[in-house]
């Protein structure tokens, strides 16, 4: 077993990424419980509710795309601190915006900093965690993106209700900038000797602070699918979470507060989800590909199936599958990165493939506001969620995780052999 894999500080680093990464989902997570008040306060019209949210992933996905090759080149230490804590004010200056204008720019400020967590946190996890590791690891860490929907839509509903949209802005902002803070203080790149095995494996440096050769990604065709697999999955994902609390309130009367306790129930059920689909994963040797299929072609028919329904007790009872479907993919197409990609190169790949992942986040908002707008109808807004994790199904069909990822140098005459990024038996040339 190598250094990286045994130290027991690697449960340490997967904390911090999953406290950094958390905060950030929880900011992102705020605009759906917040968005009727906001409209409100600032007389923002229905359809363009949407365009806030869409703003924020125009700068979520920007920050990806560059958020993964900076993470190769300084570091995820560095990526999670400083992104974390312009992320982080910029919430609190949202919470004092008083114009359309100003919140959309705003939005966009926070998204374009808040994105290269991500990429940030699953570098550090691959270094620190092996490839049979890697699934609960990842389980754990992805957990984020649904526990910040929890969190979110727990404490704005009430703190709007007793205090105003503005000070969960405050709130949430100042928690961000703490947590980045000690992130700067506690986090390491990489274990001792790491460099010196990672020449004798890989067979190419790929030290902090040098400039990564980003060209056998853009020829790694897996890595496409796996991104259009996720855009797929995001699409359905975010567009509920952006859209859900104000479709039931508006299209079916439903109260905001019970609104956000659907969506509490929702994504509780893929905290606990999330680890436990990594963790068998990784005992069974399932892989990644077939259970992601699964998983969202099961999201994309409930989400038909919720869009049918009317009362607040439908709702409450579907919320549990609707939310292990919406999120029980996510670790999974994480854990799939590394494999496709190769460690070296795992945050540029990271940061890509969810960039392209987020680019459904960003327009996903904005179509379904006005599907909904021009109809007026639930189901045709839920209709319109559910393409997208049936597209990501089938397209993840095609994918291979058995081919050797383009950057892992094959063997010459005197070279031994190279251990493969999935289990570490070899391969020849």
């Amino acid at each position: 077993m190598t250094v990286q894999h045994s130290s027991r500080y690697r449960w340490v680093v997967l904390t911090m990424c999953w406290a950094a990464f958390t905060m950030t989902s929880v900011d992102r997570s705020t605009w759906g419980p917040a968005s009727a008040s906001v409209s409100d306060s600032l007389a923002v019209p229905v359809a363009a509710i949407g365009i806030f949210a869409t703003c924020y992933y125009i700068g979520y996905v920007a920050s990806n795309a560059f958020g993964g090759f900076l993470t190769d080149w300084l570091g995820g230490r560095m990526i999670l601190s400083i992104t974390g804590l312009v992320a982080g004010s910029f919430m609190i200056v949202f919470g004092e915006i008083d114009s359309i204008t100003a919140g959309l720019i705003v939005q966009g400020i926070v998204g374009l900093f808040a994105g290269a967590d991500f990429a940030g946190g699953l570098k550090l996890i691959a270094t620190w965690f092996s490839p049979t590791q890697r699934g609960f690891a990842m389980g754990v860490f992805m957990t984020a993106t649904s526990l910040g929907t929890v969190i979110a839509n727990a404490v704005v509903p009430r703190m709007i209700t007793t205090s105003g949209w503005r000070e969960s802005y405050h709130l949430f902002g100042i928690v961000t900038v703490v947590i980045s803070i000690l992130c700067f203080i506690l986090l390491r790149d990489r274990p001792p000797g790491h460099e010196l095995e990672r020449e004798r494996t890989d067979r190419r440096p790929a030290r902090t602070g040098s400039l990564p050769n980003l060209r056998p990604l853009l020829r790694n065709r897996d890595l496409l699918l796996l991104g259009i697999t996720g855009f797929g999955g995001l699409w359905g994902t975010y567009g509920f979470v952006t859209w859900s609390n104000t479709l039931m309130v508006k299209a079916n009367g439903i109260d905001p507060v019970d609104a956000g306790t659907v969506l509490v129930i929702f994504a509780a059920v893929a905290v606990a989800a999330k680890p436990m689909v990594g963790w068998i994963t990784d005992l069974l040797r399932l892989g990644q590909r077939l259970p992601i299929i699964v998983i969202l072609t099961v999201f994309g028919g409930t989400l038909l199936v919720f869009g049918t329904f009317s009362s607040l007790t439908q709702f409450l009872w579907c919320a549990p599958l609707l939310g292990l479907g919406a999120y029980a993919y996510s670790p999974l197409t994480a854990a799939l990165t590394p494999v496709l990609a190769g460690k070296g190169l795992v945050g540029s790949a990271a940061g890509g493939v969810n960039a392209v992942w987020q680019l459904g986040s960003v327009a996903v908002p904005a179509v379904v506001g006005f599907v909904f707008q021009a109809t007026g109808s639930f189901y045709a807004a839920f209709i319109v969620l559910a393409i997208g994790p049936f597209i990501g199904a089938a397209t993840c069909c095609f994918i291979r995780p058995d081919r050797p990822p383009r950057n892992t140098p094959r063997r010459t005459g005197s070279d031994p052999a190279v251990p493969t990024p999935t289990t570490g038996h070899t391969i020849s040339a």
